[in-house]
């Protein structure tokens, strides 16, 4: 008898493989993640140099390049004090401990982008550690957050007919911060929250632009699989590397839920590896075998001093830091009683969010309803504020709950003519159905014409007359 072969299917956060109908049940696996996220300070000049930082927007290829980033011999970094003072605010930002002491170490691998052979980061004493960023699905623990200098750039062209690889040094020793997450995140959609949030954050304290499609951020999710009820960690994980956009992330990690769950069923070995992600065909694809931190021969960088830091500095960091968007969203629950549905997208974007901040502190004052205003704002049937009409914005909400005196006498009339039209709605009311409610009052607005009475006047109206039938 022949088998037939059934579907890989995704469910939640459990991947389970179903292989063939005259086999036993193959086991049920859930998912282990974690994320390292790289993100490029914007500081005026560069890491470890005075070249001006921006990458993006160089005139030529190694234009903003010296001694230092292109690791000549004999040059002598100096690190930049502003990255040093971000990377701990955003720290601080998400809850993290402080090491007063510091230092920089020396990662050592070969790869063309890498002048030095070795990169300037940091290894056992990171700048911050032992963070959280809450998600919808549960916390997300945050291992350490580090600083290092980013690489250059690969450019592959045809040159001459001939297909080569060149690089651009301009992106060479910019500012780059890292984010390491603990293995908490349970599902893909899980991993693309926090990942959200984190740039969320990170823009709001204005460090940096993390724009996806140049480069400026970068997602890479290490992912395993474990049988459901199993405790500890995976013996393997497989990293996915250099992703560029949150869809694409969700895409990975369910792609190699379901290709490890396969492997897993079939008896093999998944072996700890690196992998890239193809957008195109949703597929991840093997690059090199994952190195651990032994084959990095991490050591103290000589060239480069310990950093000290006092307490009273990071309590004056902590004190610089702007309200960030689930302190500010839950505010306007409180001052506005606007609600977290509505509060949490319009707090998404810093600049957004202070102008409707100005928006509702107006309406306020005008005794505007604020959380109508902002179901209004969000659900675009009025213009979306911007700095130079929120006064415009206003007048549009308050004609759309503008309501006209109204004679008690000729809204009676009025309910009065309705019924005398539709005789059936008093038997229908006093059987219990209240939807008659809903058409009269649609039908003595209209024989009301172009007055707009208040809506709960009509209602109690329509009400009292019927029960006096």
């Amino acid at each position: 008898m022949p088998t037939k072969k059934l579907p890989v299917g995704i469910l939640g956060g459990k991947c389970k493989v179903l292989i063939q109908e005259n086999k036993i049940m193959p086991n049920t696996y859930e998912l282990v993640c974690g994320l390292e996220i790289h993100a490029e300070l914007k500081t005026a000049s560069k890491m470890f140099c005075g070249c001006k930082n921006d990458p993006f927007h160089a005139p030529q290829p190694n234009t903003y390049t010296c001694p230092v980033c292109l690791g000549m011999p004999g040059a002598l970094p100096v690190a930049n004090k502003k990255a040093i003072e971000w990377t701990i605010k955003l720290g601080l930002a998400l809850g993290c401990k402080i090491n007063l002491f510091s230092k920089f170490d020396r990662k050592h691998y070969f790869y063309p982008d890498l002048p030095k052979s070795y990169q300037i980061s940091q290894y056992d004493i990171p700048f911050c550690y032992d963070g959280v960023v809450e998600t919808s699905e549960g916390p997300v623990r945050i291992t350490r957050i580090h600083l290092e200098e980013d690489t250059g750039k690969l450019l592959h062209r045809s040159v001459n007919g001939a297909e080569v690889s060149l690089i651009d040094f301009n992106r060479s020793s910019v500012p780059l911060i890292e984010i390491v997450s603990e293995p908490d995140i349970k599902t893909a959609s899980q991993a693309k929250e926090y990942a959200k949030k984190l740039r969320q954050i990170i823009r709001y304290l204005d460090i940096a632009d993390c724009d996806m499609e140049q480069g400026g951020m970068r997602l890479e999710a290490n992912t395993s699989l474990r049988v459901v009820g199993e405790q500890g960690l995976p013996k393997y994980k497989v990293e996915v590397k250099n992703i560029n956009s949150f869809r694409f992330l969700e895409q990975a990690i369910e792609f190699e839920m379901q290709r490890q769950a396969k492997l897993l069923d079939a008896g093999e070995s998944i072996p700890q590896e690196t992998r890239g992600y193809n957008a195109t065909e949703g597929k991840t694809f093997s690059q090199r075998a994952k190195e651990d931190a032994a084959d990095y021969r991490y050591f103290p960088d000589p060239d480069l001093p310990p950093i000290r830091f006092t307490q009273a500095q990071i309590d004056g960091f902590t004190a610089d830091l702007p309200e960030l968007p689930a302190a500010k969203a839950a505010r306007w629950g409180r001052e506005y009683q606007i609600e977290a549905r509505f509060a949490e997208p319009l707090t998404a974007e810093k600049d957004e969010a202070a102008v409707f901040e100005t928006l509702f502190s107006q309406a306020q004052t005008q005794k505007l309803d604020c959380n109508k205003l902002a179901s209004s704002v969000y659900n675009k049937r009025i213009t979306w504020p911007t700095a130079e009409s929120i006064e415009k914005t206003l007048m549009e909400f308050a004609a759309q709950f503008k309501t006209d005196t109204v004679d008690t006498s000729q809204l009676e009339q009025a309910v009065e003519k309705v019924l005398a039209e539709n005789p059936d709605v008093i038997e229908k009311f006093k059987a219990g159905n209240m939807q008659v409610l809903g058409f009269m009052m649609g039908q003595t607005m209209r024989q009301l014409g172009g007055i707009k009475p208040d809506p709960q006047l009509v209602r109690e109206t329509i009400g009292k007359i019927l029960k006096t039938k």
